[in-house]
C-alpha cells in the first residue's frame, strides 16, 4: 500500500441565497495526462504548478489520469497518484474508465478491470476520511458500502460530492458477467449516495451543490434544429434520471464537473425538468487546460464563474 502524502473567458452566473460573505475557489480538471511520460509529464506538472499558484480552495480530477493506450500497471498508477498528493489545495478524485474498466484491452495491458478497480481503493482511497493533497480535508464517504471513492464535505455553503460514474457506458458491457454485476451494484450504491448528499446539502441548508463524476452522460447534437439527447447509454440511465429528480428538489443551484468526451463546454442539460443544474466539462488530452470556478458572494446572493486555467507549457 502507498502512504498518503499530508479558449477564452468563459463566465456563467449561478444565483442563490448565501449565508456566507467569503469567495470560494476551485479548479476542476481531468483526462489527463495522455501520452509517452517523458512528453505529458513535464506538461502536466506545468499545469499543477499554475494550479497550485492560484492557490485555489480545492482541486478536483474528475479522472481518467491516463490514456486508454497506456499501460495500467501498478508503477503507472502509483505515478498519478503521486501526482494526486502534489497538489497544495485539498484534492477531491473519482475514477476514470482508463484507470480499470477499459485496462482489458491490449494495449492498456489485458489486466482484470476489477482487480485494478480493487487496488485503486486499497492504494489511492487507504484514508478515504481525508482529501489527496498537501493540505487535507475530512470526508464523507460510501466506504462501509465498499466504495471509499464516493466523498462529500461542504465548504463555505457548497456541498461538494463525487460519484462513481466512468465512460466505456459506465461498465456496463457483455465482456462478462462480473462486469455487469458490478456495474448494477456500483450503481446503486451511487444512485443512494446521490441521494444522501442531496438530503444532507438540504439538512445542512447548503447554497449550492458541485458533483463530480467522470462520465459525460449527454449526447450533444450541434446540427442545428436536431433535438438534443441528454442521456447517451443505458448505462447512465438510472443515475442520470436520479440525479435530474434529486437537483429538482434540492432547487438550488448545482453544477456537474466532468470529462470523458475531451470538449470543454458548459450547458444546461435539463432546461425543462432541472433548469437549476448547469453541466460543466472540464478540458482533456490535447488540451491539457485547466477550469478555475470562483464562488462570488454578494448580499445574500451567490455567483458562479467559470474560467478557462491555461496551461503554459502548450
Amino acid at each position: 500500500m502507498i502512504a498518503r502524502n499530508i479558449l477564452a473567458g468563459l463566465a456563467l452566473s449561478l444565483v442563490a441565497s448565501a449565508a456566507a460573505a467569503e469567495d470560494l475557489r476551485f479548479v476542476a480538471l481531468g483526462d489527463a495526462p495522455y501520452g509517452k511520460a517523458e512528453v505529458v509529464y513535464p506538461q502536466y506538472e506545468a499545469l499543477i504548478a499554475t494550479i497550485n499558484a492560484v492557490s485555489p480552495d480545492l482541486v478536483i480530477h474528475v479522472g481518467d489520469t491516463k490514456s486508454g493506450k497506456t499501460e495500467c500497471s501498478n508503477v503507472v498508477l502509483d505515478q498519478q497518484l503521486a501526482y494526486l498528493d502534489s497538489f497544495t489545495a485539498p484534492t477531491m478524485y473519482t475514477p476514470g474508465d482508463n484507470e480499470w474498466t477499459d485496462c482489458h484491452r491490449k494495449k492498456a495491458g489485458k489486466f482484470d478491470p476489477l482487480e485494478r478497480l480493487k487496488r485503486i481503493r486499497s492504494t489511492y482511497f487507504d484514508t478515504p476520511d481525508t482529501t489527496f493533497g498537501k493540505t487535507k480535508y475530512a470526508l464523507e464517504n460510501q466506504s462501509a458500502k465498499g466504495y471509499p471513492e464516493n466523498a462529500r464535505f461542504q465548504l463555505r455553503g457548497v456541498m461538494f460530492m463525487t460519484a462513481h460514474v466512468v465512460g466505456s457506458n459506465n461498465n456496463l458491457e457483455a465482456r462478462s458477467l462480473a462486469a455487469t454485476t458490478e456495474f448494477f451494484k456500483r450503481d446503486a450504491a451511487n444512485i443512494a449516495w446521490l441521494k444522501d448528499g442531496f438530503a444532507a446539502a438540504t439538512r445542512d441548508n447548503a447554497d449550492a451543490l458541485v458533483l463530480a463524476i467522470h462520465a459525460d452522460m449527454f449526447e450533444f447534437d450541434w446540427n442545428e434544429g436536431r433535438k438534443r439527447k441528454w442521456l447517451r447509454h443505458s448505462g447512465f440511465t438510472n443515475f442520470g434520471k436520479a440525479l435530474r429528480k434529486a437537483a429538482s428538489e434540492f432547487g438550488k443551484p448545482v453544477l456537474l464537473v466532468f470529462g470523458d468526451s475531451h470538449r470543454h463546454r458548459v450547458f444546461k442539460p435539463f432546461p425543462k425538468k432541472a433548469a437549476n443544474v448547469t453541466a460543466l466539462e472540464v478540458f482533456g488530452a490535447k488540451e491539457m487546460h485547466a477550469v478555475e470556478v470562483t464562488a462570488r458572494r454578494t448580499g445574500a446572493e451567490i455567483r458562479f464563474d467559470i474560467q478557462p486555467l491555461l496551461n503554459p507549457a502548450l
